[in-house]
């Protein structure tokens, strides 16, 4: 689809457990996740908008053509993960566009991730059922 000569525009996002790797080419706006279309990757609008609102917010959106590759974590934290990408991808795009992003809160990572299991205890807080006999 895209050859390696093309020039792009990269960015790494990251959300919870979820990682992504986020490449802009100039182009007419399809976004591609995993080799496939953002409708066929996504079932809910709702994620789908939170994808494109950088995009959105800078104008940009039938301009630039997103590929990305996400692993990790569940469908919400991988969309908040290619949003992060975006963002930080537009920044290298265009570094006058700072100000927008960061007064929405797209530049910072959500940094909740799981607390881990702790010896003695069924989770990461959860204690064995208390017995009196």
């Amino acid at each position: 689809m895209y050859e390696s000569a093309q020039k792009y525009f990269y960015g790494t996002g990251r959300r919870k457990q979820s990682v992504s790797r986020v490449r802009l080419y100039h182009g007419t706006g399809n976004i591609t996740i995993n080799g496939r279309s953002i409708d066929d990757y996504f079932g809910l609008e709702t994620l789908k908008l939170i994808v494109r609102q950088p995009l959105g917010l800078t104008s940009l959106l039938d301009k630039i053509d997103v590929i990305c590759t996400v692993t990790g974590g569940g469908v919400t934290g991988q969309a908040g993960a290619i949003r992060h990408g975006i963002s930080r991808a537009l920044l290298v795009y265009d570094e006058s566009l700072k100000p927008q992003l960061k007064k929405s809160g797209f530049l910072t990572r959500d940094p909740r991730m799981k607390e881990r299991k702790k010896y003695g205890l069924k989770a990461a807080r959860r204690a064995p059922q208390f017995s009196k006999r």
